[in-house]
């Protein structure tokens, strides 16, 4: 970081930063990664029965603007790519609800040869929320459960990642070899 980089840490904001929390935790904006059953989930959530939007969170396709990245369903290694893109492409402070059994070890598909059975070697994952599927109201006690950790301070998933950034990288380069960045990212990407 440059000389020029401002921080939101430095001390003179310190005493701010439950108020920055706070509002947070009642402004999220959520991109859904959702694969196989996992995705039938979502719309209740917004229906008048949940209203999500009641929290302050808003979908929104774009992940240069989301605060949450709810991940859903199965995770095979050629979608573990665009997770992890799309993770980085987000700003910081950002979180990640893992939703339902398949990213949190498999689900029903342990034994598969092509999914990825413990997404948190490849991502940190603040909250994980278990079951197959996991019922609306179980994603909300995880949704509530995310809130609280931001208002909190302990969502800090970001954080880890960029401290042990070298760890996910290499888990991230044994899985789909050195340079997988460079040669795929770029399809995807049209800037890189």
């Amino acid at each position: 970081m440059g000389e020029d980089f401002i921080s939101y840490e430095l001390k003179e904001f310190k005493l701010f930063e439950p108020l920055f929390r706070w509002a947070r935790k009642k402004s999220i904006w959520l991109v859904a990664f959702c694969t196989g059953c996992g995705g039938i989930e979502m719309p209740p959530l917004f229906t008048a029965r949940y209203d999500i939007e009641r929290f302050g969170m808003m979908p929104n396709p774009s992940p240069r603007m989301a605060d949450l990245f709810l991940i859903t369903g199965y995770v095979t290694p050629k979608t573990l790519k665009r997770i992890i893109i799309t993770y980085e492409m987000m700003p910081d402070p950002k979180y990640i609800l893992a939703h339902g059994s398949c990213p949190i070890n498999g689900g029903v598909y342990w034994d598969s040869y092509n999914v990825v059975k413990q997404l948190d070697k490849y991502i940190p994952i603040d909250v994980a929320i278990a079951g197959c599927m996991p019922r609306p109201e179980a994603v909300m006690d995880g949704i509530q459960e995310i809130m609280r950790k931001i208002e909190s301070g302990e969502a800090d998933g970001w954080k880890r990642y960029r401290e042990n950034y070298e760890w996910y990288r290499k888990n991230q380069d044994e899985l789909f070899g050195e340079g997988w960045r460079e040669k795929d990212a770029k399809r995807w990407l049209a800037w890189l």
